[in-house]
């Protein structure tokens, strides 16, 4: 069997920042049994679905993720139930990642130790900055020492792995707000950092802030002087980067559930609009809440399309996805000439086997994509 992950996708948020073009939604009740509390009975029952679909033959869990939205505005219990039915339904691999996302202001100490006795082992921390102006463009509620103070309950909880998520080229961000923030990322004493470039999603507040002409649009140069000094620093700290946008310690401190992902494994998506993958199958779900649940109360899948990635397709992925992996694309899968080409470059260097990419291939890495997939 191939690898097997599960996602949870928890739809609400307690305010929409102005750069999300996420599925989620700010409202406790949607109506329709669209709620948060009654979030964790609906998704159980999509869980027991899928499951029933498998047959005999239902896949063990190795690595589960809830993203959102906030996984962590619902209460913890309630997190811990879904957990307990992915447990129940698929099983856990002895060493299984779990991991939940969150906002620095929806945890504190109770609730992450419900999470932790739970069986989650890892968590995800939404800091974006360490300046407060940065923040408020981001339309992000938190202060700046609340991440500080997230992680060190979360820490003291006993979660194995913690990760932060950091944005850079937010309009009005500097140089040194940028450094300042990294900094401070590495100083929380996480084991892992993931940092973003800002993209501008059309029909979010901040592109229509853009478009009035009240923020200056993002700028690509500038986004590849921010990467380079979170590369530096990051490096300079001990972490190693092992995908283009995120860092970590060690081996142990990667994130499991996204290898799946970068890898071309199998997961299960649960929740609206959540995306799943099984053998080059890919479908999805309704994405409203209340469309969700009213499919699922009746007994009906909640998926709302499918396709059949053909063998184009399928390699196209496996080359766009790996090649951002540190630990590269076989040799086997690309044509000899146009990696010495690039090679000769200094765009990708051949490390066992493998094209890897260099820091300048890293802030290329679509251009080399693309030319190896031509």
């Amino acid at each position: 069997m191939r690898p097997f992950g599960v996602y949870v996708h928890v739809p609400f948020c307690a305010s929409r920042c102005g750069y999300c073009d996420f599925n989620t939604y700010t409202a406790a009740e949607l109506g329709g049994g669209g709620s948060q509390a009654e979030y964790a009975d609906t998704v159980a029952r999509e869980i027991r679905y899928a499951r029933a679909s498998f047959g005999a033959d239902a896949p063990v869990a190795e690595t589960v993720f809830f993203g959102g939205g906030t996984p962590t505005l619902l209460p913890a219990k309630d997190l811990v139930r879904i957990l307990d039915v992915v447990r129940e339904e698929f099983g856990l691999a002895p060493d299984a990642e779990v991991t939940t996302e969150a906002n620095p202001e929806s945890v504190d100490a109770a609730s992450l130790r419900q999470l932790r006795d739970g069986g989650f082992n890892r968590i995800s921390f939404g800091m974006q900055s360490a300046r407060p102006h940065v923040l408020a463009v981001l339309d992000r509620q938190h202060t700046t020492g609340r991440t500080v103070e997230a992680v060190a309950m979360a820490c003291d909880a006993g979660f194995a792995h913690v990760n932060v998520d950091l944005i850079y080229g937010t309009p009005g961000e500097t140089d040194d707000d940028w450094r300042a923030s990294v900094d401070a990322a590495i100083a929380t004493g996480v084991d892992h950092v993931s940092a973003y470039s800002l993209i501008v999603e059309a029909g979010t507040r901040l592109a229509a802030r853009i478009n009035r002409g009240e923020l200056p649009r993002p700028d690509d140069d500038v986004a590849a002087d921010r990467y380079v000094i979170a590369d530096e620093t990051l490096s300079a700290a001990g972490f190693e980067w092992y995908e283009v946008s995120n860092w970590a310690r060690d081996d142990a401190a990667r994130s499991q559930h996204n290898l799946l992902y970068w890898t071309g494994a199998d997961w299960w998506g649960f929740g609206p609009g959540a995306h799943s993958h099984l053998d080059g199958v890919r479908w999805w779900n309704v994405k409203h809440p209340t469309a969700y649940a009213a499919r699922l109360a009746a007994g009906e899948s909640p998926a709302d399309g499918r396709e059949t990635l053909t063998e184009a397709e399928r390699r196209l992925e496996d080359v766009m996805l790996r090649l951002r992996l540190r630990d590269g694309l076989p040799l086997d899968r690309v044509g000899a000439d146009e990696v010495d080409a690039m090679r000769d470059e200094g765009l990708l260097t051949i490390d066992a086997g493998r094209a890897v990419l260099t820091l300048r291939g890293r802030l290329l890495a679509n251009t080399v994509i693309a030319r190896l997939v031509d």
